[in-house]
């Protein structure tokens, strides 16, 4: 690395271990490891920014935001290769402009994906079918929309217009096809199911998920799973469930992100004092979704 680019302990430590703490400096860091997102970084240079051994600096950077450096500032690329698809570059353009610096160093690790071909999600989802359908339910209209995979999107809403626009945000090129039990069945009785089960308190369905994120974001909506109906669990207590203590901003974040509400039981994180924290469909609907359960849970 040439002289004049070589980090220096002082751009992300700032101060003695004595006068910040850890995870204040895996913070500078990270904010070093997002200036430089496209550049190669070594764990050793970036050990040798936080003033530690790259040993501790990759333990308390996974501590702190539940991944490797490595893996932080692959998220970051990733953000910049889906930003460079869906303005028209080809894929091999935007592997590089991202930083990946070859195309297998992409399509090689399954971590990285997107959650379709890098080439069709170019094309905004162009040659993939999402049927969706809107239901009435006891919280709310809500919009189911599936892959051949399984659910990909399910949200709250006024409007069905404007539920179909948050669908074709996502894939703005995908074939979005209106739910008829003729065409498309299964999401039929999937969100059938799920309004028998938000409107007249049967049981939660187990439905095949297709989620997309980031693997961070998946991890958390994964561990989700396990929490069952008329339960709760706080942010931090998931955080420490992810062998990552320090990330509850991270964990918080990935809830606000989730796009399969109550499928993926977001609703059921609170606050560390008891309070709802935050629903990106309203702390009324997510206090309802929890006093249901909690009823059916009692039964």
């Amino acid at each position: 690395m040439p002289s004049s680019s070589r980090p220096r302990q002082s751009e992300a430590a700032g101060q003695s271990e004595g006068t910040a703490t850890l995870a204040d400096r895996m913070v500078a860091l990270a904010r070093y490891i997002e200036a430089r997102a496209q550049e190669p970084l070594r764990l050793a240079d970036l050990a040798a920014v936080a003033g530690l051994s790259v040993s501790r600096l990759h333990r308390a950077f996974i501590d702190t935001f539940g991944v490797s450096p490595k893996a932080y500032q692959d998220g970051l690329r990733m953000q910049t290769f889906k930003g460079a698809l869906q303005t028209g570059h080809s894929v091999t353009d935007a592997i590089y402009e991202a930083g990946f610096g070859s195309v297998s160093r992409v399509y090689g690790q399954a971590e990285r994906q997107v959650g379709m071909a890098p080439g069709i999600y170019r094309k905004g989802g162009e040659g993939e079918r999402i049927a969706y359908a809107c239901r009435q339910t006891a919280h709310g209209l809500l919009m189911m929309g599936a892959t051949d995979t399984g659910v990909c999107f399910a949200e709250f809403g006024d409007h069905e217009d404007s539920l179909r626009a948050q669908l074709r945000h996502e894939f703005p090129r995908a074939e979005l096809t209106l739910s008829q039990a003729r065409g498309a069945p299964h999401l039929d009785a999937w969100i059938d199911a799920l309004d028998a089960h938000l409107s007249h308190s049967q049981p939660r369905p187990e439905l095949p998920l297709d989620m997309r994120g980031t693997t961070f974001q998946i991890r958390v909506w994964k561990l989700l799973l396990s929490v069952r109906e008329g339960e709760v669990i706080s942010y931090s207590e998931l955080a420490r469930r992810m062998n990552a203590p320090r990330a509850v901003r991270a964990v918080a974040s990935a809830c606000g992100r989730n796009r399969i509400a109550v499928l993926v039981p977001c609703h059921r994180v609170l606050r560390s004092d008891g309070t709802l924290g935050g629903y990106r469909w309203g702390l009324t609907r997510k206090q309802r979704l929890l006093d249901a359960e909690r009823t059916m849970a009692a039964r």
